[in-house]
């Protein structure tokens, strides 16, 4: 019995493929589940319309991406702080303080998507990595000064 998947099912496939299986597993658990659907002309041609848009959502959402790493690429934050003696801050500058300065900037990101391994505790110019896609990952240049 040939069927297409609705969702990905374990040691079978990924969602929207066409598999053949024995009758009772499909008619029997599959198809019941709503885990898949039998393989019909018109359900192929629906398939292969849905992949077609998810992949044109896929590179419209790939470019962006690229043109705001660009962006950021380009960017130096400068984020000041009070010193301590020998140029150590008080308390440190995490993603939570980079995501708001980035915000104040009109470039919004999730916190959970600046790659900072641990927080600033002194003053300098550092480069934290962004992941701005699944594929693409950028530096931001971040520059740590004394509060005035």
């Amino acid at each position: 019995m040939k069927l297409i998947l609705k969702e990905d099912v374990l040691n079978l496939g990924k969602a929207g493929d066409a598999v053949e299986v024995a009758r009772g597993y499909g008619r029997n658990f599959l198809i019941p589940q709503g885990k898949a659907i039998e393989a019909t002309a018109f359900h192929l041609r629906q398939v292969e319309e849905h992949k077609r848009l998810i992949l044109k959502k896929k590179a419209k959402d790939l470019d962006q991406a690229q043109q705001r790493a660009e962006q950021m690429a380009a960017l130096t934050l400068t984020i000041a702080r009070k010193v301590a003696e020998g140029d150590k801050i008080f308390g440190s500058v995490t993603t939570k303080d980079i995501a708001e300065e980035l915000q104040k900037a009109d470039l919004p990101v999730d916190r959970k998507k600046i790659l900072l391994d641990e927080p600033i505790r002194s003053l300098g110019t550092y480069e934290v990595p962004l992941k701005m896609h699944s594929e693409i990952t950028t530096t931001l240049k971040i520059q740590v000064v004394e509060a005035q």
